[in-house]
């Protein structure tokens, strides 16, 4: 038990130390917010300009619940990135700490300040639409929410090891695998649009599954039982994602260290 404390108390720290972070930077975080309503807005007005509120509706979930996904996937994926910017990138690798309780401080950071994000996202779009949630199953929702976050959390791992590997070109790679994911998923259409080719990888991005369960939760008021079908995909790839992040990280972080790419500069 007092192993799980301290373990508990070390990922705690993590969360605290991030947190921190953020209001250093507030001024960033207020930009970067503002840049997320003005792309979720442009997004939606679509809908609206059709005068198509299922359209409105279907673009505004999208535009809203990605830029959660995308938040915690980033948060996560940069974890290196901040290190290097803050300089504490070798403090932090020799500290006595595991690094699956760095991580995982890291992710639960990343899920509350996800939420907290899409939270004023949601509000600003909801006033703006003068939109209609009264039959929204909100419990559904957030119960995918959470499953999916779990999932993101183990890809998220192992896009934070391309920072570790490249100090040039690793957090613009993060980004891409961002762009892939958004084109994939089905955020703003149907999947079924895709080639086939695509929709294979389609259905092994949690987002899919999210997004979907998401839209009908909020949309149509579907309850969780009705929604098994996009439940255990989420849980197979939580359960598989998280251990291959951990276990991923953990060998790029030996490789780094063996061969000295843990330096703050390239």
């Amino acid at each position: 038990m007092t192993v799980l404390t301290r373990e508990a108390r070390a990922s705690y720290a993590f969360v605290e130390r991030n947190f921190n972070l953020t209001k250093r930077y507030l001024g960033w975080e207020v930009a970067f917010l503002a840049y997320a309503v003005a792309g979720a807005l442009s997004v939606s007005l679509i809908g609206e300009s059709v005068g198509s509120r299922r359209l409105l509706m279907l673009l505004v979930v999208g535009a809203v619940f990605w830029n959660y996904l995308s938040v915690v996937f980033q948060s996560i994926g940069d974890t290196i990135t901040w290190e290097r910017w803050e300089g504490t990138l070798e403090y932090t690798m020799m500290a006595p700490v595991r690094r699956s309780t760095q991580l995982l401080g890291s992710a639960l950071y990343a899920v509350v300040y996800g939420l907290i994000h899409t939270t004023v996202l949601l509000i600003v779009l909801a006033l703006f639409f003068s939109l209609d949630l009264g039959r929204a199953n909100v419990g559904a929702a957030a119960f995918f929410m959470v499953i999916g976050s779990a999932s993101f959390i183990g890809i998220g791992m192992l896009a934070a090891i391309l920072p570790m590997m490249s100090v040039e070109r690793g957090s613009q790679m993060v980004f891409v695998i961002q762009s892939c994911l958004l084109l994939i998923s089905g955020v703003y259409y149907p999947t079924t649009i895709l080639p086939a080719w695509m929709q294979v990888f389609s259905r092994v991005s949690p987002a899919t599954y999210v997004l979907d369960a998401v839209r009908r939760a909020l949309i149509d008021g579907v309850s969780i039982n009705e929604l098994l079908p996009d439940l255990w995909p989420l849980l197979v790839m939580a359960l598989v994602f998280i251990p291959l992040g951990l276990w991923g990280f953990g060998r790029a972080e030996r490789y780094a260290k063996r061969t000295g790419k843990l330096k703050r500069v390239g």
